[in-house]
């Protein structure tokens, strides 16, 4: 299957099904000599992970990550590293029903029309649980993004109608969101946070489910990551967030209200402070003509309500019949919380591609690794 495999210099290639024996993936690319355990990439599972709150799934799994390869005496080798989590709480009779029947807002419909085989049991490689492999691969990122000092950190800045103001987002700091990882629906405003939770508990009475919006701040990422035409930094950003399944949105930024802004309030300008290149504002979310100015990087992903719902939907069978189907088993009542963790390893995959892309950029980038070789 096409498409699995994202990244040129830090590649990662996800495999495995919902319903499978286990998923992963093979991260290839990874410089050698970075430290690297299953303890350190264990925690950014734990976050993703089902079962933990009451906004989601009650699918129980443990999702421990095992390094397969790659990895010798805790640190990378420079060989591909192949990561795997098992599946142990499938529970696949709960999709019997839908061999023959498209669930509306899934990719059944589509899967059937393009392969004319599927796995149903889960939605097999399109099902959100593909993510874990995701959060893996991110973590090694993450992992080296740290080393170079470059940190990143998300959270949910709005569920259904309970969403942030600007106002309350600038005043955010990181420690705000690191704290919202204690709250159900990873909000950084902890007041907001219980009406977050509040309205998806009305959702879940109701049989229905909410959408939702993660956003992602960077910070320490140098000036000049990213090319000026196809290979941007906002664009691949965006290829990497548009990625995660029920994402239909992507801001940069100020993002859709740049459309009601002038220039003048639009342009953050540009001074020098203590020797340093500095912005009194921050508009472009970090990145200009494609590439990153040194500034925070700000980015939000915009999730879909989960399109598994407890309510009869109009739908048709493999055979063009009409039909009515109510959907049975576990699922989340909201996406966004569980992907806040699945939105930053996208990210820092990104990053990590482009700080490699950038070795060659300049002459002296390159004496500086060969001129003592």
């Amino acid at each position: 299957m096409p498409g699995s495999t994202f990244g040129k210099y830090f590649r990662v290639t996800t495999w495995g099904e919902s319903h499978g024996p286990a998923l992963g993936c093979v991260v290839d690319g990874c410089p050698a000599g970075l430290p690297l355990s299953e303890a350190d990439l264990q925690p950014y599972l734990d976050r993703r992970k089902p079962g933990t709150s009451a906004v989601t799934t009650s699918r129980k799994e443990e999702d421990l990550v095992e390094i397969l390869s790659g990895v010798f005496e805790g640190k990378t080798t420079g060989a591909p590293i192949s990561l795997m989590i098992r599946n142990t709480s499938q529970r696949s009779g709960d999709y019997g029903n839908l061999a023959d029947t498209y669930r509306p807002g899934h990719a059944d419909y589509t899967f059937d029309r393009k392969y004319g085989i599927r796995d149903y049991r889960g939605g097999g490689r399109s099902s959100g649980r593909e993510t874990a492999a995701r959060v893996a691969a991110g973590a090694i990122a993450m992992q080296l993004l740290n080393t170079l000092g470059i940190s990143l950190y998300a959270g949910t800045v709005a569920i259904g109608p309970v969403r942030m103001s600007a106002e309350k987002l600038a005043a955010c700091r990181r420690e705000d969101f690191i704290r919202a990882r204690e709250n159900a629906v990873v909000m950084p405003d902890a007041e907001m946070a219980k009406e977050a939770a509040a309205y998806i508990e009305t959702c879940r009475m109701q049989r229905d489910s909410a959408g939702g919006i993660v956003e992602c701040r960077i910070d320490g990422v140098p000036a000049g990551l990213g090319e000026t035409v196809f290979d941007k930094l906002d664009a691949l950003l965006g290829q990497a967030l548009f990625s995660i399944g029920a994402v239909k949105a992507v801001e940069i930024g100020d993002g859709v209200q740049v459309v009601g802004q002038k220039g003048s309030e639009n342009n953050d300008p540009i001074r020098r402070k203590d020797g340093k290149t500095v912005f009194d504002s921050n508009h472009a979310g970090g990145i200009l003509g494609g590439m990153s100015n040194g500034d925070r990087i700000v980015v939000k992903a915009h999730f879909k309500p989960t399109p598994s719902i407890y309510q009869p939907q109009d739908t048709i069978k493999k055979d063009g019949s009409e039909t009515v189907l109510e959907i049975v088993g576990r699922h989340d009542p909201v996406v966004a919380p569980r992907a806040v963790v699945v939105v930053e390893a996208m990210c820092a995959l990104t990053l990590a591609d482009l700080l490699l892309a950038n070795m060659g950029a300049r002459i002296e980038y390159l004496r500086k690794i060969y001129a003592d070789a």
